[in-house]
């Protein structure tokens, strides 16, 4: 009977313990049950070519473009010329009242012929007070008083000779001519104005040397090098292109706009580029071949907040890796070239802040097909 018993006991106990065991298999089946696929976006890495051409907005400037200033003071009589205006060299521009000027010179002619006419007095008496040194008349200290007086009266004459050169250019000063053959572009001042020396009057461009004005944003100034030849287009005429060459890059950005100020003179199309012109100018880009990938592929970890990755996908097991990439330079249709990725490999194009490392992804079935935008190959579609 105490074995019966026992039994009984025992039996409730193994009930419970293969029921319990078989909430465990049933547990760690399902924790065996994988997750399906995520379907991704996919794009083929490809190579950036070397000739990529960007266009800038730009205008067409004279290379030499002088602001004319009178060297002295007074008050304009007349200005003969015009904006737009073409003169010659030596053309007369603007011309001052000489009424001050020309007094000064016939008061330094006075002067330098009263200086004159006092010098020669002096030589004679020297002359006569030599002689009468010689014989002994007079002693050396008279002799010296009159050569010092005349030494100072020939001084006196020299600087008034020169006094008066310096006002008979200060007369000419009061006309102001062009000192090259160009067009006026811009007036600053008018008839009856009194102006001070070195005030700007009119701006003159020479026309045999025009150049182009564009702005490069930063993000684009290591694709463009001095002395690099580029292709400028005109609004007046888009078909016809026109050669030149980068001669200057500004070392700075401009405080307002951030981009920096390049100029390129133009090669041939003197004739047909006429100042104030709009043009184009078409840059090929001089860097390597670089990968380009879209930017929605690039992203970062919380742990790696400061390290650009991508998903590189394993084609024969369909799963993902995260590779880190370095970025450099953004391209045309949303790409950047970035390093760090071969050309041909696959990667994840959208959705990449959903996946996890070694996550099996599904592709379409057919790989995308590449695809040409602005001299760039990619490729890349929705699976």
């Amino acid at each position: 009977m105490a074995t019966c018993n026992k039994f009984r006991l025992f039996k409730p106990l193994v009930f419970l313990f293969l029921f319990v065991s078989l909430l465990i298999g049933c547990s760690s089946q399902d924790q065996e049950v994988k997750l399906p696929p995520r379907p991704v976006k996919v794009f083929r890495v490809g190579n950036a070519s070397k000739g990529n051409i960007t266009s800038y907005a730009g205008e067409v400037r004279a290379r030499f473009e002088t602001a004319l200033s009178f060297r002295v003071t007074g008050k304009i009589l007349a200005r003969p010329v015009e904006i737009g205006d073409r003169v010659h060299k030596g053309q007369l521009l603007a011309k001052l009242d000489t009424n001050d000027f020309r007094l000064s010179v016939e008061s330094i002619k006075a002067q330098l012929k009263s200086a004159v006419a006092d010098r020669d007095f002096t030589k004679d008496d020297l002359t006569r007070y030599r002689e009468l040194l010689d014989q002994k008349v007079i002693s050396n200290p008279d002799f010296d008083r009159h050569q010092t007086a005349y030494t100072n009266a020939q001084e006196r004459v020299t600087a008034l000779e020169a006094q008066l050169k310096q006002t008979i250019n200060q007369l000419d000063y009061t006309e102001l001519s062009a000192d090259r053959d160009g067009v006026i572009t811009a007036l600053e001042v008018d008839k009856g104005q009194v102006i001070a020396a070195g005030q700007p009057v009119a701006k003159l461009a020479q026309l045999d040397e025009k150049e182009i004005h564009f702005d490069i944003p930063e993000q684009r100034i290591s694709e463009i090098k001095n002395h690099q030849i580029v292709a400028v287009t005109l609004l007046s005429d888009n078909e016809r292109k026109f050669n030149a060459k980068i001669r200057e890059i500004s070392a700075s950005a401009d405080p307002a706009s951030r981009t920096y100020r390049a100029k390129a003179i133009l090669l041939d199309g003197q004739g047909e580029a006429h100042l104030g012109m709009t043009a184009t100018v078409w840059v090929a880009s001089d860097n390597a071949e670089r990968i380009a990938v879209p930017l929605s592929a690039v992203f970062t970890s919380q742990a790696q907040p400061k390290q650009q990755q991508v998903w590189l996908i394993d084609e024969a097991t369909s799963t993902v890796k995260a590779v880190p990439v370095q970025l450099r330079t953004a391209l045309p249709g949303e790409l950047v070239s970035i390093e760090g990725l071969q050309a041909g490999q696959l990667i994840v194009s959208a959705g990449v802040q959903r996946l996890k490392e070694s996550q099996a992804v599904r592709l379409s079935e057919s790989l995308p097909l590449t695809l040409k935008n602005q001299g760039i190959e990619s490729s890349g579609k929705q699976p």
